[in-house]
């Protein structure tokens, strides 16, 4: 009877376990049947390589590169990043991996789950790296940093090792799948637009603007030749006035009266 007892009970506990378990939790990210590979990746956050959710990709790179990708993301979304990286033979030391993710406004969102900075040593051939992002809001306050639909920013770097490894080429496999996708839930707000990096700006000036001719003709012909009056001018000729006048009364006050 006890042991039928304690059955039951852990039918209940497995039961109520599994009910508790987010839909997230058990499903996990997959390449897109037909997806396009992408095999480059920026060097910072204007140059990012655009890809999307399930699109895979797979670069050489060299340790010690920082790369960027960047992903939309939409309300409602649960996105989990993983990447490997895999190294050459005969490394010198351990070194320590980290993949951070950023918003649009380029703040660094957390990881709920996930492997984000780990350390292996020189034997190891690979690393992977993980990072379970929250579930994207609608709208948020100013002062949080929740995150919002938008462009996320990743970058993979490596932040310890021996610096004989460094400039050793590697292979890195990443793939951005959305696990769980809510839709927009029922907050009393919604975003006015997506947090998207401005990577345009402003634009440099090649030429030199032209001179209004018009401008040119206004000044007097009988002022013209005098220098312009800049602040030097003015304190030199204060400097003058002042000199003259302190010459003048300490002259007054050293001579002597003429005798009659």
């Amino acid at each position: 009877m006890r042991s039928a007892l304690f059955r039951s009970m852990a039918a209940l506990l497995a039961a109520g376990g599994a009910a508790l378990l987010p839909a997230a939790a058990v499903a996990a990210p997959t390449p897109s049947p037909g997806a396009t590979p992408v095999n480059r990746a920026g060097t910072s956050f204007l140059t990012a390589t655009p890809i999307t959710a399930g699109q895979p990709v797979r670069v050489d790179a060299s340790i010690g590169d920082h790369l960027y990708w960047s992903f939309p993301a939409t309300a409602g979304q649960v996105h989990e990043i993983t990447a490997t990286v895999t190294f050459p033979k005969g490394r010198d030391g351990a070194s320590t991996w980290t993949v951070d993710v950023f918003d649009g406004l380029r703040r660094r969102q957390a990881c709920t789950a996930g492997a984000q900075t780990p350390t292996v040593d020189a034997k190891a051939s690979t690393v992977v790296l993980g990072c379970t992002l929250r579930e994207v809001r609608p709208w948020a306050e100013p002062w949080s940093a929740d995150p919002l639909p938008g462009t996320y920013v990743i970058r993979l770097s490596v932040i310890d090792l021996p610096e004989p490894d460094l400039g050793a080429p590697i292979d890195v496999d990443l793939l951005v799948g959305a696990i769980a996708d809510r839709g927009t839930s029922a907050d009393d707000g919604e975003l006015a637009a997506p947090l998207v990096p401005n990577t345009k700006a402003g634009t440099v000036l090649t030429a030199v603007p032209p001179v209004d001719a018009e401008a040119d003709d206004e000044g007097d012909p009988l002022t013209d030749w005098l220098p312009d009056l800049g602040s030097r001018w003015v304190w030199t000729g204060i400097g003058g006035a002042l000199a003259a006048v302190a010459g003048v009364f300490g002259f007054a006050m050293t001579r002597r009266p003429r005798r009659r």
